[in-house]
């Protein structure tokens, strides 16, 4: 069996930080959201992926490499366009050859991995799988309509009027059959060859499809709120460790990591949180599901619920909650107000706020 990831897409959701950088990159709890699914290819023993990618290659190109760092073995196919996930397995049939495959997208995030799901469908062999959850608002997504038996009757992509709540979640396993099937569609209205049509057409050739509801914990970080919360998730179970230095004077509460190099002077973090590598913590206070990356610094500040990209400072700010602030972004102090702050900051800003 091998995979697809997708990784192009321009990730408007998540602008201004995608306008730098590309949203599979952006870190929960300090890692690549995009690394999470690659590891999870790897724990299911799918290692030969090929990653569909975008204007944003050469960033996820450096990022992953060869992928021998995930015991992978990684190619890349160019996507001109980003035209519909059924176009992303259109191109890639030289490299999928007649082969099963796990197609994953790449700001998709689930807990507990996929490794289930790959050795159900080995063992059961159905034309496809799919994966299931129930939404508030399906609007926003893929839709299956299940008949009286638990079969997928029927699949529409973000409909006006959902006739059901269930989500299509963002992995989809396949055998060769697909490949007709996504030959066969047509454009969307949204000009778009949609995966939903192609399965749809395996459902109307009477082809086996097989869906399965998911009651763990899944996120499609194309937004701020869903990085934050995926971010807290993964925070709730990291393991206290304390590899860098923390003073006399600091406390430190819960699970917190301190990352070698990172130093925490006269502060109070309360965990779970990360303290990233080098990252210099003084007079300052960090509260519970805060992720701060490699390299920053935070001077006299308060910041909580809240994701920091690497080489970022703040200094003199109160109080910063439910944030995502970019690479490269320098905080400072104004005359004081009682606000609290909620940002999100592209990479390489500069701002000044009441504080």
């Amino acid at each position: 069996m091998k995979a697809l990831v997708l990784s192009g897409g321009s990730g408007t959701r998540l602008r201004p930080i995608t306008h730098t950088s590309a949203k599979q990159l952006v870190p929960v709890a300090n890692k690549p959201v995009l690394f999470y699914g690659l590891e999870s290819l790897a724990a299911a023993g799918v290692t030969d992926v090929g990653i569909v990618v975008g204007h944003t290659a050469p960033e996820i190109e450096e990022a992953v490499g060869d992928g021998s760092a995930f015991g992978l073995n990684v190619s890349y196919i160019a996507q001109e366009e980003p035209l519909g996930l059924a176009h992303a397995v259109l191109i890639s049939r030289d490299f999928l050859g007649d082969d099963d495959f796990v197609m994953y997208l790449g700001d998709n995030f689930i807990v507990g991995g996929i490794t289930g799901l790959v050795e159900d469908f080995r063992r059961d062999r159905p034309d496809a799988t799919i994966l299931l959850t129930r939404v508030s608002d399906p609007r926003q997504f893929g839709v299956a309509v299940l008949g009286d038996d638990g079969t997928v009757a029927a699949l529409e992509e973000k409909p006006e009027h959902p006739k059901s709540d269930l989500a299509l979640v963002g992995v989809y396993l396949f055998s060769s059959a697909v490949h007709e099937a996504v030959r066969a569609v047509k454009p969307s209205w949204r000009g778009e060859l949609e995966i939903t049509d192609a399965i749809q057409y395996l459902i109307d050739d009477d082809a086996r499809v097989h869906s399965e509801i998911i009651d763990g914990y899944w996120k499609d970080t194309g937004n701020v709120d869903d990085m934050l919360e995926v971010n807290r998730t993964i925070l709730e179970g990291v393991e206290p460790r304390i590899d860098g230095e923390v003073d006399d004077a600091s406390r430190i509460i819960g699970r917190v990591v301190v990352e070698p190099g990172a130093k925490v002077t006269g502060s109070r973090i309360v965990g779970p949180a990360l303290i990233g590598a080098g990252t210099e913590v003084t007079d300052s206070y960090i509260g519970p599901y805060t992720a701060v990356a490699e390299n920053c610094r935070i001077l006299d500040s308060e910041l909580e619920f809240s994701i920091m990209l690497r080489d970022s400072s703040l200094t003199g700010v109160r109080r910063i909650e439910a944030s995502l602030i970019g690479r490269h972004v320098h905080g400072a102090s104004r005359p004081r107000v009682p606000n609290a702050h909620r940002l999100v900051l592209g990479d390489h800003s500069t701002f000044e706020i009441s504080s």
